[in-house]
């Protein structure tokens, strides 16, 4: 019994033995061969989705394609195996896409495995070690079933050299080898036909001469041109332009040729940019044919590339356009970290002295930048106001839409230039600011104590209330400035000329004497005083002022018009009360210019006094007697009913329904009106009746001034030098980002629809993130400060936006269409990156290459103005005296050359060798159908200097 368990025992073991393999007695070479093919059938289980979900990493700028990577370890080694897959999987890979691997277009695979050591190199430089990893996978895919193609990268990594294998599951195995020459090109490998007869070498026989048999090789090819880059310093004197050159001082004072490629660009005034696109690359693409001779290969590298059946065009762009430097280049958004950061610092001193002293209290203070050198502040002075009083500043051109929303300046305004000047001065450290600061204010004086017209400043209309503070302040003191020259030119033009006024003799024609009797200008002198003689003839002109009243504005049917005055003509039908006259209107003084904080402050008063019903009206008493004068004037025998009448017709109430009150149609039989003033008006101790009572008859010529323009300019000056450097610097910042946008959205780019939208968002974007300092609500160590960096970000890359727009507009001036394809390709890949104010790189690094996917297809009559971009080389620019690579396009030859030779047979062919057979016979094969196998590839990539020749064999074991 004993021995039967035994060996039952026995026997159930070997059993179970028998269901494991036993790894004990195999190598590590076979253990390495089980591992690839346990990774791989995971892989298999997987699939796309489930690799994605667990981590596989996009392979460069491709959009499709991922990789999945494992380690693995064999003989003390570690190597990595990369499985290259495609999410949407498409089969064989087809076409000139420029985001494919170079093993897609190198071999015409999709999908592929990568098998390479964990090295420096990543290469395997032992050859019998690159066979025997490529003999492990080869047999791990086999044992899978799988037809993915695998390959070892070999020799020196700058070969990009590989071998590969694949087994296509059937009879066939597919081979490949690829590898590259990197200097000594042989001279014959340089021309289409050498290339022609390197393919037809590897499958007829060698002793065949290839230029007298005919072979059904399929070809295609993707040539590359590029334009010489522009920057030659050989290249800027010659010919014509050198005679047109000229030189100009920027913002900087320094002098520079004008030869800048945005000379013509609105920012050029401040600074120059670097052009965005160095130059273009041209692909041109030759549709697959079949090619039986080197004979025909000849005539193809003869051929033009109009002939090409495709071009493609792609701009080069700079290394500081899309490199990660911020802070290295000049431009607006720079300068404006530099002006958020002086900001910052404006707090920490009560006056804008305490800067510029170089006793400064503090350590902080005296770390704050340097005082820039007087010339400095001069020439920015001289610019300001010398240069700027024959030229006065436009304001004719429409602003941005959304301009105004940013409560700064208009653009060329006083203000705005002195805040894009103070940009470029001293790093735009607060004690520049604050020096620049207290000359500007010493310049503004001086135009005021002489009289001197403000430069770049409106003097006509209303104060813009819709600007900074400081600006309206500036608009008042030119103003000022403004009535005080008219007030003084004729004071003197009365006292010296004073036979000149008109006389009795000189009355005859009343319109034309009306145009001087009661136009509306101040008579007064410098001190807002009226000069008592020229009143007194004023009253003598005006009586002898007679005739039909039809003549001018100014009733004379009765003696009364002996002293009515300032009359602008009748008002309507309305009649006078008492005297049955006919009604004249006055001509009135304006109300007086406000800013911003004298409104403010008028509120406030308003608000206090809210509970005093005549309050407002005492606010209104200079405005409100003035007219009250100038109406007695023009209608001597006026009562208080008549004033109410014509300046206040809604607080006259008729009591007869029939009788028509409206302004200006009483007619004489209803004469007298019956009506009566509103309770309001009727009142006793009515504030508008005391008016009336107080108000002298004086024509609005007569009066005293409601803006008395000596003490106006007074509260401006002792404002602005009174003023607290952090309240500089808020209006600062508001003042100088619509500046600068305002600056950039003049910019000429064409019909792109993107950049307007764009330039539309930054003004809102700036308008809602410069709301706390618009509204006083910025204090020491807010969190506003690190808003307004972030909008810095925002503000460079639109700014480079434009830059790109700019240039592409000006190098495709004459092909609008291509221009905006070209800038809706760069902007699509450039709009994930803007927006969100982040101080990573604002450029597009590595990435910006998925621009190369997008290429802009030429259109037929687009390609002599493409053709155009390359003009033929000079002397200096041919980098090579003899040109080798054929295809020439204005004397330009293709810096790449890509060529894809195919040899495709049907699979009923027992050999391989059979097409070369028949090709030495002479025998032309018919057209090769969808279902032929390719039995021989070869892609080729070649310049002046290398060439990289990938080969691909399928043979029958």
């Amino acid at each position: 019994m004993m021995g039967h368990d035994a060996e039952d025992e026995a026997e159930e073991e070997e059993e179970e033995l028998e269901r494991f393999d036993d790894f004990t007695l195999a190598s590590s070479w076979e253990r390495f061969i089980s591992e690839i093919e346990s990774v791989w059938r995971l892989w298999l289980v997987d699939g796309p989705k489930n690799l994605l979900e667990k981590g596989a990493a996009q392979v460069g700028t491709s959009d499709n394609l991922y990789k999945a990577t494992t380690e693995l370890k064999y003989d003390m080694k570690s190597y990595s195996m990369e499985y290259y897959f495609s999410h949407k999987h498409s089969g064989k890979v087809m076409g000139w896409d420029c985001t494919l691997h170079d093993l897609q277009l190198y071999f015409g695979v999709d999908e592929f495995l990568v098998i390479a050591p964990q090295s420096a190199s990543g290469v395997v430089l032992d050859s019998p070690e690159a066979s025997k990893l490529l003999s492990a996978v080869s047999i791990a895919l086999s044992n899978c079933s799988s037809p993915l193609p695998a390959f070892v990268p070999v020799h020196d990594p700058s070969r990009k050299a590989y071998i590969g294998i694949q087994n296509t599951g059937t009879v066939f195995t597919r081979r490949f080898e690829g590898d590259r020459i990197g200097s000594q090109v042989p001279v014959k490998l340089m021309h289409l036909e050498g290339l022609y007869e390197l393919f037809v070498s590897k499958f007829a026989f060698s002793s065949l001469d290839f230029s007298m048999h005919l072979f059904n090789v399929q070809f295609t090819m993707k040539l590359t041109y590029r334009t010489l880059p522009n920057d030659d310093e050989d290249d800027y004197m010659q010919g014509s332009d050198a005679e047109k050159s000229e030189f100009r001082v920027d913002a900087g004072g320094d002098l520079r040729l004008k030869m800048q490629w945005d000379d013509d660009c609105p920012w050029s005034v401040w600074y120059s940019a670097e052009d965005p696109i160095k130059g273009f690359e041209l692909t041109t693409i030759w549709s697959e044919k079949i090619i039986q001779s080197s004979l025909e290969m000849a005539e193809v590298e003869n051929s033009p590339p109009h002939e090409g059946q495709n071009w493609l065009l792609v701009p080069k762009f700079s290394e500081a356009w899309h490199a990660d430097h911020r802070g290295n280049a000049i431009g607006f958004a720079s300068q404006l970290s530099l002006l958020v950061k002086a900001l910052e610092l404006s707090f920490d001193a009560q006056f804008l002295e305490d800067f510029v002293s170089v006793e400064a209290g503090s350590d902080n203070l005296r770390s704050s930048g340097s005082v820039p050198p007087p010339s400095a502040v001069d020439r920015i002075l001289k610019e300001l106001f010398h240069n700027a009083v024959a030229e006065q500043a436009d304001f004719s051109e429409d602003d941005h839409k959304s301009s105004r929303a940013v409560k700064g300046a208009p653009l060329e305004s006083l203000f705005a230039k002195f805040c894009l000047h103070s940009l470029w001065l001293g790093s735009c450290s607060i004690r520049a600011i604050a020096m620049l600061w207290i000359e500007f204010v010493r310049e503004v004086r001086w135009c005021w104590e002489e009289s001197q017209p403000l430069p770049k400043m409106p003097v006509n209309g209303k104060i813009d209330l819709s600007t900074c503070l400081i600006n309206q302040k500036l608009q008042m003191l030119a103003i000022c400035i403004e009535r005080k020259r008219e007030a003084n030119q004729e004071f003197y033009d009365a006292t010296d000329g004073k036979d000149e006024l008109p006389g009795p003799s000189s009355v005859e024609d009343g319109q034309a004497n009306d145009d001087f009797l009661y136009k509306r200008v101040s008579t007064t002198d410098v001190n807002g005083k009226m000069d008592i003689e020229i009143i007194n003839r004023i009253k003598e002109a005006d009586i002898q002022h007679g005739g039909d009243s039809s003549n001018g504005p100014v009733s004379c049917n009765s003696n009364q018009s002996d002293w009515r005055r300032g009359s602008a003509g009748f008002a309507g039908s309305l009649m006078l009360l008492n005297s049955y006259q006919r009604m004249h209107s006055p001509f009135t003084q304006d109300a007086p210019l406000m800013t911003e904080d004298m409104h403010e402050e008028r509120l406030q008063a308003v608000e206090a006094f809210s509970n005093s019903f005549s309050f407002p009206g005492q606010l209104e008493k200079e405005i409100l007697l003035s007219d009250m004068s100038s109406f007695k004037a023009a209608n001597p025998d006026a009562v208080f009913e008549d004033f109410i009448r014509w300046h206040s017709p809604g607080d006259w109430e008729t009591d007869d329904t029939k009788q028509t009150q409206v302004y200006g149609t009483q007619t004489e039989d209803s004469w007298p009106p019956k009506g009566r003033l509103s309770k309001r008006m009727s009142d006793h101790g009515n504030f508008w009746r005391k008016l009336w009572n107080e108000a002298p008859a004086l024509s609005a010529s007569e009066q005293r001034p409601l803006l008395d323009p000596n003490r106006e300019g007074e509260k401006v000056l002792h404002y602005m030098e009174t003023l607290r450097p952090h309240q500089l610097l808020e209006q600062m910042v508001c003042c100088t980002f619509r500046g600068a946008a305002d600056t950039l959205n003049k910019t000429a780019h064409g019909d792109l629809s993107e950049m307007r939208i764009k330039l539309d968002q930054l003004y809102l974007t700036i308008a809602s993130m410069l709301r706390p300092l618009q509204a006083n609500q910025v204090s020491q160590g807010s969190e506003v400060f690190q808003d307004l960096q972030r909008l810095c970000v925002i503000f460079e890359q639109v700014e480079k936006l434009v830059h790109l727009a700019a240039s592409v507009h000006r190098k495709l001036l004459q092909a609008p269409r291509l221009s905006g394809a070209i800038f809706s390709c760069c902007y699509k890949f450039y709009l994930p990156r803007t927006g969100n104010g982040s101080s990573r790189s604002v450029g597009v690094h590595e990435e910006f290459d998925q621009i190369q996917k997008q290429a802009v297809r030429v259109a037929d009559y687009e390609r002599h103005l493409v053709a155009d971009l390359f003009t033929p080389p000079s002397a200096n620019q041919s980098w090579r005296k003899v040109l080798s690579m054929g295809n020439l396009l204005n004397g330009h030859e293709p810096v790449v050359r890509e060529i894809i030779f195919c040899m495709r047979e049907g699979k009923s062919l027992d050999h391989y060798y059979a097409a070369a057979a028949a090709a030495a016979a002479g025998i032309a094969a018919a057209q090769s159908s969808r279902h032929d196998l390719e039995t021989y590839r070869m892609y080729i990539r070649g310049t002046s200097d290398d060439l990289q020749v990938a080969l691909s064999v399928v043979s029958c074991d």
